[in-house]
């Protein structure tokens, strides 16, 4: 005689998910401000009268919080976690396509969370 075999329940999901970047490593989120999704780039590549031009007024590294005025005055405060201010301190010359939160810093680019 055989006995049955008994199902375990799935276990609960009681942590939320975090992005590595937090700990260190690379961005595992494309959400804004971390990592640049590819299609992404392309949208904001394939439409280019969206992006504006700008300068980096204030780049805080530790935050990874940027300030940027465009060439109209418009002021912009920016968020990144993958080292976005440290590529771009102040006086830095950059593009932002606001349609798809991507900041070009000469030929990289990188996902932003506009605030």
């Amino acid at each position: 005689m055989t006995t049955p075999l008994t199902r375990r329940p799935p276990f609960e999901v009681r942590e939320r998910a975090a992005c590595m970047c937090g700990h260190g490593y690379s961005c595992s989120s494309f959400a804004p401000g971390h990592a640049l999704h590819l299609i992404q780039a392309r949208m904001a590549s394939a439409t280019p009268l969206a992006w504006t031009d700008a300068i980096v007024e204030t780049a805080d590294a530790a935050s990874g919080i940027l300030s940027v005025r465009t060439l109209d005055g418009v002021e912009y405060a920016l968020w990144n976690a993958g080292g976005a201010a440290l590529e771009a301190p102040s006086g830095t010359p950059v593009s932002l396509h606001r349609g798809y939160g991507v900041l070009s810093v000469g030929r990289v680019q990188y996902n932003v969370a506009v605030r």
